[in-house]
């Protein structure tokens, strides 16, 4: 995963684009979750479960009004202004700060696109599509765009102990 996001370092006029591999990042989580999002949604009816992997998990379509554990749910909808203001955070911070070291650009392009992808479904509807609902032990379903979040602050935090700045990076 770190070597594909060495694609972003040169542009088709041949100069380094800025934080490229958060734009992909973003891009690409953005796209999987409103396509598993639009498919469960299509496919499944309100409450129906599919077989996953036996054991492991299944596919249990809900609509949260909430937060993670279904925090916040009789909030008034505040939630999809969070979305959409950690959304314009990151997008600043991607053109106006400096250059990212790349497990930033890959941690906070994918804590974009679940921002933007759990925010779509807020605006949209005003509940959020969560599908993945682990089998093994009783945990609260979810969606990709709570994985990608999850990627996301896991890459921050190995970046602060691994990479180099950026500087020392090309």
């Amino acid at each position: 995963m770190y070597r594909c996001l060495q694609i972003y370092e040169v542009s088709s006029n041949g100069q380094d684009m800025k934080n490229g591999g958060f734009w992909i990042a973003a891009l690409v989580g953005i796209l999987l979750d409103r396509f598993t999002k639009v498919w469960v949604a299509q496919t499944m009816f309100l409450g129906q479960s599919l077989p996953g992997i036996p054991g492991l998990f299944r596919f249990t379509y809900i609509e949260n009004t909430g937060a993670a554990w279904s925090l916040f749910a009789n909030s008034g909808g505040f939630l999809k202004w969070v979305s959409l203001a950690v959304s314009l955070a990151l997008v600043s911070l991607s053109l106006l700060g400096g250059p990212m070291r790349r497990w930033e650009q890959l941690g906070y392009g994918c804590i974009l696109a679940g921002a933007v992808g759990n925010g779509i479904d807020r605006f949209l509807s005003g509940a959020v599509v969560d599908f993945l609902d682990i089998a093994f032990f009783d945990f609260p379903i979810f969606n990709l765009a709570d994985v990608a979040i999850n990627i996301g602050v896991v890459c921050l935090l190995i970046g602060s102990f691994t990479s180099p700045s950026p500087s020392k990076s090309r």
